[in-house]
This record gives C-alpha cells, sequence and structure tokens, in this order.
C-alpha cells in the first residue's frame, strides 16, 4: 500500500508502541507489536506478508553498518563496564572522590554528574555511559534515585551535543543543511552560518540543560521524581520494588576481585581513552571520506560530514578494552581466561539493551515505510502563518520524535520540509528567521525524544543509570514539559516579535 494513502493509519505503529510501553511497562513486546501492526497497515493487512515484512525489518536493522556498529559499541560497553569494576577501577574512584567534602552531599554529587555530562560533548551514547558509570556507585551510596541518575544522563547528553556543532550531532544537521543550501534554501548563508546563528535561540536544549542544574542544586522534584527521591532517601531504595533495570544486575554489581586493588586509574584511563579515541576516530574517518569523494580544498565541515561516528565510538570502546587487557594483565589481576570470560559475560548482561536498540530502529524504519513523519508535518501546514512557523515546526518535530523515537529522524524529515517553507515566505518578502525554523527543528526533535518511551537515547541513559526504562521516561517527562512549554512560548513570542 502507497504510504502516500495510509493518512492517519500511519499513527497507529508508534501510538500503539508507546501506549502499550507505558500501560504495561513492557518495551520489548509493544516495540514488536508496533513493527508489527505496522506492516500489517503497510501490506493491507495480510497477515501472511505483514508477519514476514515485520520480521524482515527487524533482520534489515544490521543491514546497515552504522546501526550494527552502535549494536556492538553497546555490548562492548557491557564487557568494559564489568572488567572495570572487576579489575577495582570504580572502588578506585570511589576512594579518591570521598576525599572532597562536597562529594559526600547528595548536591555535590548531583552537580558533578551534570558538569561530567557538560564536559563529554563528543557523542550522546558516550555522555550517557560516562556519566552512568562514574556516578551511579556515588549516587547508590548517597541514595539518590536511579531515575534521577538517569535523567541526568538523559538531560546533559542529547542538549549539549546539539549546541555544539564539532559532533557527529552536529555533522548530521551540517549535512542536512548543506542539502538545503544547494537547492537555494538558505539564500545567501552557508550551513555552518545558519547553525551557529540557530544554537542560541535552540530554547529547548538550553533551557533542559539549565533545568538539570537547577533540579541538581535546589532539589526540585515534580511528578514522580518526587516519590522515587523519596523512596530512595527515607526508605534507601535506589529502584522501585519490582523495578526492571535495562541492564542486567551482574554487570553493574560486580564486586571488586579480591586481588585488586582499588586503583582509579584501571576505571580514569580506558574512558579518557575513549573519548579520545572517539575525537580521533572522527578526524580519521572525516579525512578518509573526504579523500574518497575527492573534494578538493577541503574545510572543516567538509571533515565533519564525512566523518563516521559509529565507526569512532565503535573504535572507542575497542581501545578501551585493550586499555583495560593491557592494564589488569600486567597488574596481574586478571589472567587471559580471566578477561575474555568476564567480556563475555558483561556483553551478554548487555543483550536485553541491544534488544531494545534493534527494535527501536525497526520500528523507526517501519514509521518511514508507512510515511508517519510527513504525515504529521503535512497537518499542520495549512496552519502555517510567518509569526507561526517556528512555534509549529517545533511541536511537529517534537511530536515526530515523539511518535519515531529517533530525533535523528526527526531532522531528516523537518529540516527538508521546514527550511523551504521559510524559503517560501521569504520569497514573499516576508521575513522567516531561518535560524529559529532551524533551531526549533532541533529543539522540538529533542524535546520529543525526551518524552518518548521508544526512543534510543532514553534506553541508553536509562541503561547507563541501571534504571527501570518506564520508570525513566516517567520521571522525567514533567521536567522535559517544562522545559518544552517554556521553549514553545520563546518562540511564539520571537516569531511574533521578530
Amino acid at each position: 500500500m502507497d504510504a502516500g494513502t495510509l493518512g492517519w493509519l500511519s499513527v497507529v505503529p508508534p501510538v500503539l508502541a508507546i501506549s502499550m510501553a507505558i500501560a504495561t511497562r513492557q518495551v520489548t513486546v509493544s516495540l514488536v507489536a508496533g513493527i508489527w501492526v505496522g506492516w500489517l497497515i503497510h501490506d493491507g493487512w495480510n497477515p501472511v506478508s505483514g508477519t514476514g515484512a515485520a520480521i524482515t525489518a527487524i533482520i534489515n536493522v544490521f543491514v546497515d553498518a552504522g546501526q550494527t556498529r552502535v549494536i556492538v559499541f553497546t555490548l562492548l560497553m557491557g564487557s568494559l563496564l564489568i572488567l572495570m569494576q572487576r579489575g577495582g577501577g570504580i572502588d578506585g574512584f570511589l576512594a579518591w572522590i570521598s576525599r572532597w567534602a562536597w562529594s559526600q552531599t547528595r548536591r555535590g554529587a548531583q552537580l558533578m554528574a551534570s558538569f561530567i555530562g557538560l564536559g563529554v560533548f563528543i557523542e550522546s551514547n558516550i555522555t550517557c555511559l560516562v556519566v552512568g558509570t562514574v556516578s551511579r556507585p556515588l549516587f547508590d551510596r548517597l541514595k539518590i534515585s536511579r531515575e534521577k541518575l538517569a535523567y541526568i544522563c538523559d538531560s546533559t547528553s542529547a542538549p549539549v551535543c546539539m549546541l555544539i556543532p564539532f559532533n557527529g550531532w552536529g555533522a548530521t544537521v551540517l549535512g542536512l543543511l548543506g542539502a538545503q543550501a544547494a537547492l537555494g534554501n538558505l539564500g545567501d548563508a552557508g550551513p555552518l552560518t545558519v547553525f551557529m546563528a540557530a544554537v542560541p535561540l535552540n530554547f529547548y536544549s538550553i533551557i533542559a540543560v539549565l533545568l538539570v542544574f537547577t533540579v541538581a542544586v535546589t532539589g526540585w522534584h515534580i511528578g514522580p521524581m518526587k516519590e522515587a527521591e523519596r523512596r530512595a532517601e527515607v526508605e534507601g531504595k535506589v529502584l522501585r520494588d519490582n523495578a526492571r533495570p535495562v541492564v542486567d544486575d551482574q554487570v553493574i554489581m560486580t564486586p571488586r576481585k579480591p586481588e585488586a586493588p582499588p586503583r582509579l586509574s584501571n576505571m580514569l584511563v580506558p574512558l579518557l581513552l575513549m573519548v579520545l579515541m572517539v575525537i580521533s576516530g572522527i578526524g580519521i574517518t572525516g579525512s578518509a571520506g573526504v579523500r574518497a569523494m575527492g573534494i578538493e580544498n577541503p574545510g572543516l565541515m567538509d571533515y565533519l560530514n564525512q566523518a563516521s561516528g559509529s565507526t569512532s565510538v565503535l573504535w572507542a570502546v575497542l581501545l578501551a578494552l585493550g586499555a583495560m587487557a593491557l592494564m589488569s594483565l600486567t597488574q596481574g589481576i586478571f589472567s587471559v581466561q580471566e578477561f575474555v570470560d568476564l567480556s563475555f559475560k558483561g556483553a551478554g548482561g548487555m543483550l536485553p539493551l541491544a534488544v531494545l536498540l534493534v527494535l527501536a530502529l525497526a520500528l523507526g524504519s517501519t514509521c518511514a515505510a508507512v510515511g508517519t513523519g510527513p504525515f504529521l508535518a503535512g497537518q499542520v501546514q495549512p496552519f502555517l502563518t510567518p509569526a507561526l512557523v517556528a512555534p509549529l515546526v517545533f511541536l511537529v518535530s517534537a511530536f515526530i520524535a515523539f511518535a519515531t523515537g529517533s530525533s535523528w529522524g526527526t531532522f531528516a524529515i523537518m529540516l527538508p520540509l521546514a527550511l523551504p517553507l521559510a524559503a517560501s515566505f521569504n520569497a514573499e518578502a516576508t521575513v522567516v528567521s531561518l535560524p529559529l525554523v532551524v533551531s526549533a527543528v532541533l529543539g522540538g526533535g529533542v524535546f520529543g525524544d525526551h518524552c518518548s518511551p521508544i526512543s534510543d537515547t532514553s534506553v541508553i541513559s536509562s541503561m547507563a543509570a541501571a534504571s527501570d526504562h518506564i520508570d525513566h521516561v516517567r520521571t522525567q517527562l514533567p521536567y522535559a514539559l517544562v522545559a518544552g512549554t517554556i521553549a514553545f512560548t520563546l518562540y511564539l513570542v520571537v516569531g511574533i516579535v521578530a
């Protein structure tokens, strides 16, 4: 069936997956249901071909090399986490951090996690995993809920990455803007110029980051987060009863080997090498891409546009594992067999997360096949006026990201729709700010991603904090809505005043 003729049926797969996930707390089953129903709709409700297409969609996730690298990276992060814990790295960090008075307070621990998230801006998954790995033991000791840690991981990852062009997120956006520039939809401005002008107008990302620090300093708890923090502080339960953490407890709770002394370097060195390798990987893959494309006199943006973020993060975790192997073997902490066994155990503990990522990506391709994003975007176009372009683009982007679970997919859908629309207004001598519209797409995508239980970034944040995923979404939602409401109001005001 032609995706363009499906109408509101195109919204059924993501709505079904989201509503089932919230109602049943069974995210895996909900994603499978959304994928299956989506392909049934796509194939005219034929149960045989629809079921076959749904299975094919899940398998085809691995056809994309970038997606496969992200899944392998996730499994290998489980290996790295368990090795750092068993090898004394985590205990070494706790011993070091305990020397500082501020680390003994709930406020100090939350500010530490927030600043780490602010500093690791190379890649959102790396941000989440570093913040979660470093902070989780300290949060548990100070009786801070896992939901609070997941919120900090999530709200300092994509928003921070979105405000800085020199990473995988920036490269993706610049590539999309470059395509619009080639079509003449940016006027005389270049992609980097428009992106940099959009950064201070990305109201949602800015407010989301400021809100994290506000919550850390003031302890402002609203909605379900208030109960989660009361439970952790008063009852000593960092997770609610019957919670289902995304990652296996054996990965995050493995004790230090008795023969391994607490040693900060056994955590710090692999993590620093991982972050540095992401930066180097972007440079290496960018240079290779520029040569392959035959670009003459390439600039910085050419290198970023040709870089592979998924390759960089995979190289990064492999380097970290190599460093961990060298350090632990030379220190006599593990034998080769112990190292291998622990690596497989850690990767196995990440299998539930890897499955969730595969299903989330498959649901995204299902939504693309039935035309969810373009249909939703098309519904709002008749209501657009120059003053309402930015606020309505923000809302539509948020809804598409919420429905598809992908902010990157939202950018790919909305930028080619919103920028030509803004350019058409400008051609009629009506001024619509291109940077404002770009920022509305980017901020709206992150906003919807923060609210969605099928978001891959939110799943990674739940994993990094070892939190129940639906608990994370429920507790983060009020803060995301506060930031989203303020951002929408600002877009409305700026759109009217400009």
